[in-house]
């Protein structure tokens, strides 16, 4: 029996499988980095042990440092949880020399999926459906388009379409140079890219008395940057035939590597509903959840179950109703999902599951992935569960660095995704209108573009009629200063984020009651239920309630420094409240190149001052949240100062090249 367990990892698995442990009577031991001091894992375990550094290379990859603090706290098994060491045979190794017991399957099994090339090799034998490799010296015009993989690691590094063959050798090596950077090998492959196809993957679970169980599908097609943002279970609209095949498949895969533990098999599925192997995770799958929500089950119970000896019954429990994942990033999908750091204030998302690895008040810096929060709803159907989450997410407050949540809104109110149409390229395809500002439609349909602008309108009226409320407590100064004669109105300029739009807001409070520009039929109404504000009296800075056309409709408004956030059951706004008089040396030359956001260096672009450069052309990539961003220059001309090198830390508007226009 397990006593006290070690989790070798961090946010929101750590507190996953230590909510799970605290549930069996398993003892904690969380490990934390200089900059996870104060994490909510590392403050929800047991007991918990420091190590030093932050980078992920000093710390939660550091094997040797992880098995000597699993010794240190007297802790008898280790969890790895997902990503970090958690597909390390090696890892997985010492901590069973240790005599410790290992939460996974055998390190034999691990090292044989870890290499993705080897991979296809094994399952090709027993007998699993893949996709042919092909020689990227032999790839012709007719093979288009490819895809080019890293042989090792995940979450989309090292991974390229290439479209035209012209383009092919510049990715191979880029590739290569970002595995080897990621993983520590540069060994790639190239394989046909299939159009319009889903990403399908099957939740196995084999204990140590050879019962291999297959948990139903999940349906994992919305991925930006080959990630997974939306995940679903089960996989919607799959034929018998298809669902057959991919049970099949996944039990031989688990099989023939003699597989223990939770794990999943990949496949990509045609338009056709023929499924092809794409690769076998041996561990457990950050969307794990939806499969748990369905089946009723808890996948890190039973892996310390099984690591305990204990058996499978004969059969899964049968799965019942739909679940939905969404994926929280603290990113910006507009400008080319660039990650976000900063104080997340809140974090309140009622009536669905929610495992987040920060809460309210805690910092999100630049050291680690950029997810807050996986959000689950499930539900009889598949069209309540994705109705539930959308509505959700949508009411949720969540103050702090931009998020994906209204892409996470809209995307799954897509009719496309509605109707179960989605492959891997939806967000690619429909970003554009996913990411379009608040105040344009979503979906097309031109006559929605005033909805969207009124409820911005009216969300900067309840932030500037909130900022009006925090004045000194006098007649003059509350509510913008009622007069007994005319006057010009009260001035306040908001800026939308992250879109930019800007707002300026005019409005009086008279004897007749709230007078604002650009909107009619709006009244304020006071403290008491049913009565209208009244000039000097009824400010609050925290809650603004208007009757607009007869429909009252409430305003929870939160101020922190110059950011204001308007909260309504229709979604949520971000603004900047803007001085009136804007600092005239705030500026930046032309063709300056500033670090779009905190990162490290990781490799420039054969370039040097004097060269000439495109609009666009790549100068050097920044590595930040685990995610390579490439930098390109701004605009057409001569580059004349690159301010970079391979390892360089650089803050958010840091300057990193100089492009002048013209020749």
């Amino acid at each position: 029996m397990i006593r006290s367990l070690l989790v070798a990892n961090r946010a929101e698995i750590a507190r996953r499988i230590v909510r799970t442990c605290r549930d069996l009577g398993i003892a904690t031991v969380a490990v934390h980095s200089d900059a996870d001091a104060d994490a909510p894992h590392a403050r929800e375990a047991d007991s918990a042990v420091r190590l030093p550094g932050d980078a992920p290379a000093d710390t939660y990859l550091r094997g040797d440092l992880l098995v000597k603090a699993a010794l240190a706290a007297g802790a008898d098994a280790v969890h790895p949880g997902y990503g970090f060491l958690s597909e390390h045979a090696d890892f997985a190794r010492a901590v069973r020399a240790a005599g410790l017991v290992w939460v996974g399957p055998p390190p034999e099994a691990m090292e044989a999926m870890a290499s993705k090339t080897r991979a296809k090799e094994i399952m090709r034998k027993a007998g699993v459906p893949l996709l042919d490799p092909l020689d990227p010296a032999e790839v012709t015009a007719g093979d288009l388009p490819v895809l080019v993989k890293a042989a090792a690691g995940g979450g989309g590094r090292g991974m390229r379409v290439v479209r035209e063959l012209a383009a092919l050798p510049a990715e191979l090596d880029s590739a290569r140079a970002e595995a080897a950077s990621a993983f520590g090998d540069g060994e790639i492959f190239v394989e046909p890219y299939m159009e319009g196809a889903r990403h399908v993957e099957v939740q196995v679970l084999a204990d140590t008395h050879g019962t291999v169980w297959t948990l139903g599908t999940r349906d994992c097609s919305l991925q930006r940057r080959h990630q997974k943002v939306i995940e679903e279970a089960p996989a919607p609209g799959l034929a018998e035939e298809s669902l057959h095949t991919l049970a099949e498949s996944a039990a031989n895969a688990a099989r023939a590597i003699g597989y223990e533990g939770a794990g999943t098999v990949e496949f990509l599925v045609s338009p056709s509903g023929r499924a092809y192997f794409l690769e076998m995770n041996t561990r457990l799958q950050v969307e794990h959840p939806v499969t748990e929500e369905i089946h009723g089950l808890d996948l890190v119970a039973l892996q310390l179950r099984i690591a305990e000896g204990e058996r499978l019954d004969a059969e899964p429990p049968e799965p019942r109703g739909h679940a939905v994942e969404a994926r929280l990033y603290a990113e910006d999908p507009a400008r080319d999902w660039r990650p976000q750091t900063g104080i997340l204030h809140r974090l309140e998302i009622p009536g669905l599951r929610v495992d987040s690895g920060p809460d309210g008040g805690d910092a999100i810096g630049v050291h680690y992935d950029p997810m807050l929060a996986k959000v689950i709803a499930v539900a009889p159907t598949r069209a309540e569960a994705v109705r539930r989450l959308a509505h959700g997410l949508e009411r949720a407050r969540i103050h702090g660095p931009v998020t994906n949540r209204e892409l996470l809104v809209r995307a799954l109110r897509h009719p496309e995704f509605a109707a179960g149409r989605m492959d891997t390229g939806f967000l690619e395809r429909h970003l554009p209108e996913l990411t379009a500002p608040s105040d344009a439609p979503s979906d097309g349909d031109s006559d929605d573009d005033s909805d969207g602008d009124e409820a911005a309108a009216l969300a900067a009226l309840a932030a500037a009629l909130a900022d009006a409320a925090r004045r000194p407590a006098t007649v003059a100064g509350r509510l913008g200063g009622w007069r007994n004669v005319p006057s010009q109105p009260q001035l306040r300029s908001y800026r939308a984020e992250p879109d930019g739009t800007e707002h300026e807001v005019r409005y009086r409070l008279t004897r007749d009651g709230l007078l604002a520009e650009g909107l009619s039929d709006v009244r304020l109404l006071g403290a008491e239920p049913g009565r209208e504000a009244e000039p000097g009296r009824d400010a609050d800075p925290a809650r603004v309630v208007l009757v607009v056309a007869g429909v009252r409709r409430t305003f929870e408004v939160t101020a922190y420094g110059d950011r204001r956030y308007v909260d309504t059951p229709q979604g949520g706004h971000v603004f900047t409240a803007l001085p009136r008089f804007p600092d005239p040396t705030a500026r930046t030359e032309p063709g300056s190149l500033l670090a779009p956001m905190p990162g490290t260096v990781v490799r420039v672009a054969e370039v040097a001052a004097g060269d000439r450069v495109e609009a666009g052309q790549p100068l050097l990539w920044l590595e930040a949240m685990k995610m390579e961003h490439r930098v390109t220059a701004p605009a057409a001309g001569v580059l004349t100062a690159l301010h970079a090198a391979p390892g360089r830390q650089v803050e958010v508007g840091a300057l990193l090249a100089v492009v002048a226009a013209g020749e």
